[in-house]
This record gives C-alpha cells, sequence and structure tokens, in this order.
C-alpha cells in the first residue's frame, strides 16, 4: 500500500510541507518570459519562488515537531476511522491502523521523553516542550471529541496522555529529589539527616525557581502548572521528612527538621518570584499534624528540660556565693546581680529561636510554663533564707536582689509575647511579694533608730521646728544604710551626695520609705497627744504641718523618691485643722474623702477631736458628709494611705 503523503501547507514560516512520506514536489508557478525590462538590453534574470519542504513524520520528529507531528496522526486517524465500523476499519485499513498505532507510539515516548526533560532544558530549548505540551492538550481534545460520538473509537482512545502527563513530572520531581545536585562545600558541619534535607530543600527552591521562570512560559495558564510542580515537590517533599522522622532523631536533627517544616520552607514560598505564581495556602504543613504535634512536643520538653537545668544553676551559684560570705558585683555604686540578666537573656534566647522553630509564638511560650515554679518559688526561697538568716553579706544580696526583681517586672510587663499571661501574672505576684519583704528587711531597722524622734510627733514639743528638724537629720544619715540599693540604679541628688560617696539607691526604695515615715508622721498626729484649743493654736498646727511635709519631700527628692502625692495628703490634713466654719469643714473632708477612699470615720473623728472647739455634734455632721460619699462612690482611680495608718 503506498504511504499516505498527506501534508500541512505553511506550517513554518520557512515554507515546508508536511507528509508521512514522498510525494511528488508541487511545480513552481510559471515564470513570465516575455518580461522585456531592460537595462542594458539584455533581460533580466528570472526570479524564481522558493519551493515548499516537504517534512516526513519521522523528519517531524527528530526536529521535535511534536504537535505538528500529532496533528497528522490525528488527522489520518480522522481519515481512517470516520463514518467507518470496527470491523471494516480493521478488515479494509488492518495495515494503516497498525502503521497509525505505531506511529502514535513513537510520538508518545518522544513527549514523554521531552516532559522528562522539563527541568534541564536550557532556554532556546523550551520550543521543544512547547510543543510536548500542546500535543498531550491535541490528545486530550481528541479523547473528548471521540467521547462525544456515537461510535466506537479507536483502541487507543482514550490516549490518557494528561494522565501520563503527570505521571512523568511526578517521576522527574521523585528522581530529582532523590539525587539532588552537588552539596555545597558550608555542609561539612552537618549531620547526614541534617545534609539531605538541606539538599533536597535547595532542589526544590531551584526547581520551583526554574518552573516559574522558564517552564511556565511552555504551558497554557488554565494548566496551572506552577502550582502543580509546587503540589508535586511539596508531597515529594513531605513523604521524604515523613521517613526521615520515622528514624528517631536526635536533639539537633530534630530541631533542624522542625526549622525546615516551619521556618525555610515556607521562606522559600515566600519568596517574591514564587509567591507570585504559587498559592502555598491548600499545600498546607510538610508533615501531618499527629507527626508535627509529637516532634513538637518533644521538642518543647528539650527546651524546658535546658531552661530549667540553667536557671537552677545560675540560682545555686548565687546561693553559693551568698553561703561563702561573698560580696555581691557592684556597678556605678550599685550592688548588683547577673541573675536576672543572665536567665532573660536565656529565657528570650529560648522564646525566640523556639518561634522559629515552632512557627508559632504561642506554641514558643510554653517553653516558660514551669518558670512560675522552677524560677520564682526558688528565687523566693533564696531570698527568704538571706532575710532570715541575716547574715553579714545578707543586706548587700538583698540590695542587689532588688535589682534583678526590677528587671524581671519589666520583662514580664514589657515583653509579654515571652510567656502566657496566666505565669506573667503568677510571675508578677511573686516579685510584687519578693520586693515588699525586701523593703521591709532592709527599712525596718531605720524604723527601729528613728523611734527616739518618732515619739516627739504630735506632742506639744512637735509644735518647735527643731524638734523635726532632728528626725530630718535622722533620716538624713540612716539613709547611708541604703546605699547601693538600685532597682533602677538611680542617682541621687548632688546636695545629698555631700557627705556620702559613691552612694546609689533606688527610687523604689526611696519611695517606700517616705511613704512609711508619712504613714508614721500621721499617725503619731492622729493619737490625739496635743490639743488645739483655739484658732491661733489651730492655725500654728497648720503652718508646722505645712513646713514639715515641704521640709521632708525636698529631703525625699533629695534621696531619689519621685512621691510627690505623699505632699499633698499632708497639705490636705494641714488644711483641715486650720479651717474654722463647719461647711469649709466638711468640704474639706470630702475632697480628702474623694481623693483616699480608705480614709474612713475613724480617721476624721481622730483629726478633728485635735480640734477640741469643735462639738459632738459638728463631728458626726463631718463623718456623715464622708458616710454620704462613699455610698455616691467615685470614677477616679485613687491611691490607697489611710488604710496604712492604725487608729484606735
Amino acid at each position: 500500500m503506498r504511504a499516505d503523503t498527506r501534508g500541512i501547507r505553511n506550517f513554518l514560516p520557512r515554507k515546508k510541507w508536511f507528509g508521512f512520506g514522498p510525494r511528488d514536489q508541487p511545480q513552481p508557478p510559471a515564470v513570465n518570459n516575455n518580461t522585456s525590462s531592460l537595462t542594458d538590453g539584455s533581460p533580466l534574470p528570472q526570479q524564481e519562488e522558493p519551493q515548499p519542504v516537504i517534512l516526513t513524520y519521522e523528519q517531524m520528529l527528530q526536529e521535535k515537531l511534536l504537535s505538528e507531528a500529532g496533528q497528522l496522526l490525528i488527522e489520518k486517524e480522522e481519515r481512517v476511522f470516520r463514518e467507518l465500523k470496527e470491523s471494516d476499519a480493521f478488515t479494509h485499513h488492518e495495515e494503516q491502523v497498525n502503521q497509525l498505532k505505531a506511529d502514535r507510539k513513537a510520538l508518545q515516548d518522544l513527549v514523554l521523553q521531552t516532559l522528562g526533560q522539563s527541568l534541564c532544558l536550557e532556554e532556546d530549548s523550551l520550543a521543544g516542550l512547547t510543543s510536548a505540551v500542546k500535543a498531550v492538550i491535541q490528545e486530550e481534545d481528541q479523547d473528548l471529541l471521540w467521547k462525544q460520538r456515537d461510535q466506537t473509537p479507536p483502541s487507543w482512545r482514550p490516549s490518557g496522555w494528561r494522565k501520563l502527563h503527570d505521571s512523568t513530572l511526578l517521576s522527574l520531581v521523585k528522581e530529582r529529589m532523590e539525587n539532588p545536585s552537588t552539596p555545597s562545600a558550608c555542609q561539612i558541619k552537618l549531620t547526614t539527616i541534617q545534609a539531605d534535607i538541606t539538599n533536597m530543600g535547595r532542589q526544590l527552591k531551584e526547581d520551583l525557581l526554574s518552573v516559574v521562570g522558564g517552564v511556565k512560559r511552555c504551558y497554557p495558564q488554565e494548566m496551572d502548572i506552577c502550582n502543580f510542580y509546587s503540589k508535586l515537590y511539596h508531597q515529594t517533599l513531605s513523604a521524604s521528612l515523613m521517613n526521615i522522622a520515622d528514624f528517631g532523631l536526635v536533639d539537633k536533627d530534630r530541631t533542624f527538621l522542625l526549622r525546615w517544616v516551619n521556618e525555610y520552607y515556607p521562606e522559600i514560598l515566600a519568596k517574591p518570584q514564587l509567591h507570585s505564581e504559587i498559592d502555598s495556602g491548600p499545600l498546607g504543613k510538610l508533615l501531618p499534624e499527629r507527626l508535627l504535634k509529637s516532634l513538637e512536643d518533644e521538642y518543647l520538653s528539650n527546651q524546658q528540660g535546658e531552661l530549667t537545668t540553667i536557671i537552677r544553676r545560675v540560682l545555686g551559684e548565687e546561693r553559693e556565693k551568698w553561703n561563702e560570705g561573698e560580696e555581691p558585683e557592684t556597678e556605678d555604686g550599685c550592688f548588683f546581680s547577673p541573675v536576672a540578666y543572665d536567665i532573660i537573656q536565656l529565657i528570650n534566647g529560648k522564646v525566640t529561636s523556639s518561634t522559629k522553630v515552632l512557627g508559632d509564638p504561642h506554641k514558643a511560650q510554653r517553653i516558660t510554663c514551669h518558670i512560675s515554679k522552677d524560677l520564682m518559688d526558688s528565687y523566693k526561697s533564696f531570698q527568704s533564707d538571706v532575710i532570715k538568716q541575716n547574715k553579714a553579706n545578707s543586706r548587700s544580696f538583698i540590695k542587689a536582689n532588688l535589682d534583678c526583681i526590677k528587671q524581671f517586672s519589666e520583662v514580664l510587663n514589657k515583653e509579654r509575647h515571652l510567656f502566657t499571661e496566666d505565669v506573667r501574672k503568677s510571675c508578677l505576684r511573686v516579685l510584687t511579694d519578693m520586693k515588699q519583704s525586701a523593703h521591709t528587711y532592709l527599712l525596718q531597722p531605720l524604723h527601729e533608730r528613728l523611734k527616739p524622734q518618732y515619739r516627739k510627733l504630735g506632742t506639744s514639743d512637735w509644735l518647735h521646728q527643731s524638734e523635726f528638724k532632728e528626725l530630718l537629720d535622722g533620716i538624713n544619715k540612716e539613709g547611708q544604710d541604703l546605699q547601693g540599693s538600685t532597682e533602677s540604679c538611680h542617682k541621687i541628688s548632688a546636695d545629698w551626695q555631700v557627705g556620702h560617696p559613691c552612694i546609689s539607691v533606688s527610687m523604689e526604695l526611696m519611695g517606700q520609705l517616705e511613704q512609711e515615715v508619712t504613714v508614721e508622721y500621721v499617725r503619731k498626729l492622729l493619737k490625739g497627744k496635743i490639743k488645739l484649743k483655739d484658732k491661733v493654736q489651730q492655725l500654728k498646727a497648720y503652718l508646722t504641718v505645712k513646713d514639715n511635709a515641704v521640709n521632708l519631700h525636698h529631703l525625699f527628692v533629695q534621696m531619689g523618691s519621685e512621691e510627690d502625692w505623699l505632699k499633698e495628703i499632708l497639705f490636705k490634713i494641714a488644711e483641715l485643722l486650720k479651717l474654722q466654719d463647719l461647711p469649709a469643714i466638711q468640704m474639706q473632708v470630702v475632697l480628702l474623702g474623694t481623693d483616699y477612699p480608705d480614709l474612713s470615720e475613724k480617721h476624721v473623728l481622730a483629726l478633728l477631736k485635735l480640734k477640741t472647739d469643735l462639738t459632738k455634734a459638728d463631728r458626726k455632721s463631718a463623718t456623715d458628709i464622708l458616710h454620704t460619699l462613699r455610698e455616691i462612690g467615685s470614677n477616679t482611680q485613687p491611691r490607697s494611705f489611710f488604710s496604712l495608718v492604725q487608729v484606735k
């Protein structure tokens, strides 16, 4: 049987003819021999038109014109099978059918071979891939066409080339991931597992960049080839990582695996070149939730164990120094302990790195879930022992601890991402207790030594400024015992440093001392040892209290306190002592009660009893005003003070 030589004209710019075999060349157009345009008296040479070139089917395959070859096969299939019954087709066209089947097999092999080289083609070779993809699409369209016909299709229909395309790319991806490119020299320090994961990750990144940079142009948009490749690489890498995880990993390999899953791999997909072409959302995690949770739990348990071990070592070293009688380090005249700094750096480093490894800051917070017990309770126990045993170096260590308490509190308030809310609040409660016990330990001896001066407050001698000056001098002198205390290493004023060199004190500690002295001042005044019988004495008391308030606060400001509100309390009490009219007295009680809701009727009665010219009824009317004020309530955020002043 003579080969079919039907071809397709003008498919390429160079006018090749395509066919299945040789055929008579078409005759060129006739040349007009009557042309008489002359330049030198002789005829012009004849201009022959270029003859179209005929390519055989085999030549098309050689030149990788796969879609063109595929179209010829489809046209031959249509001629052979159109309107023929199956028995007729195989009886009268058996040779043509067998040849067509063989030609299809040759084309299919070459298409799959081209697809299998998709990721290693040079830029100038992408035309062959484009043609192969077009051939696949033509076959898919022909399958659909036969499906719509009420006719028995050829034995090779449906051809399923789209499935072959997909499976070929899957095999390509698996082969490249199993045999990634040569690793770089920087992998010398990696374990075998880390090197394997790194090599697969690098191959994935390079290949996906190749897909979006070149391969994508060979496919129609509707095939969404970038997302198809990303899915294949995701599934392949996921399967490999699951196999690695099943081996049982040491800590550093587990950490490396988790970091690839939660940090490095998402970073690859987030690259601008890939992010614009690949939808990473549907891909999900590289590992299934059950396996991922197991690895993360093991990682977190290990991190918690390391954190607890180091915290115990740091606290143990501090306790050992104290037991051996050493003094804490000093910095700018302040006693200093490295405990807070070392532990804060450790916690911050652990949580920050774990956030990257786990890909979730909330999961990373679990590392610090035991810190209230492992750190704060142990630290509080250490401080309690230091206070209880009261060794020669105990006061120095407590002063150093105040600095640590300050640092811990600031981290808990400002770096909330490091802790869960319940852990944060629990730690702050412990720190508040520790600060209060440290203040009490440091300040109580000072109050004991000031008792002789306290006793003169609120007496007839107190109205003489010389008596109060003794108290100021005593506070000034005893304040030297607080040197080296530094919750914020606040430098005292230059005036107060005269005679007190290299002293740094705590604003909070000095503020606490100012508050306790003010409380003691008011308590002594409310004891009622002095009776203000007339307006003259009451005015004298007003001036004394006001002057005392100014001088006391001025001293404490020089010593580092910033508690301005304490001075205002004494001003308001002084004003109450001066007033003579009952309505004015009632108004002053309202003002005092509004600012300090812990002001009780007992406090008001004790104050008013100092003014012996007030009747019992007058005092009751003033306390009734306070009672009414309590029922109305206040929208302000008041301070507590009078609850610290015990009145019998």
